[in-house]
């Protein structure tokens, strides 16, 4: 069913709150909005700090900050060809990390 809106001052336009709710657009959402064949189509676009809050946000870049200090310090873990390889290795940490009975 489609709804008439006004083009109010500045070419300002309301989606309808049932637009709105049938596409999950809430406030802060960016759309796009471009021409085709003589009709406005407004296309959601999502926004990856949309799922996370301020707090969360700064938690997340502080530890990408430090994974990204740590490649660059060279503190990586080494390549493995294949599953077993990184199998292999686990196994032996994990043997020096056993205490040793008397």
């Amino acid at each position: 069913m489609a709804t008439l809106v006004k083009i109010q001052r500045k070419g300002q336009v309301t989606i309808p709150t049932r637009l709105r709710a049938q596409l999950g657009l809430t406030d802060g959402d960016v759309v796009e909005a471009r021409a085709d064949k003589g009709r406005i189509v407004l296309t959601p676009k999502p926004v990856a700090d949309r799922e996370y809050t301020p707090d969360q946000r700064r938690i997340i870049d502080a530890r990408l900050a430090k994974a990204e200090a740590d490649v660059k310090a060279g503190r990586t873990s080494k390549a493995y060809s294949d599953h077993s390889e990184f199998t292999a290795d686990l196994h032996t940490a994990a043997a020096k990390l056993v205490p040793q009975k008397d």
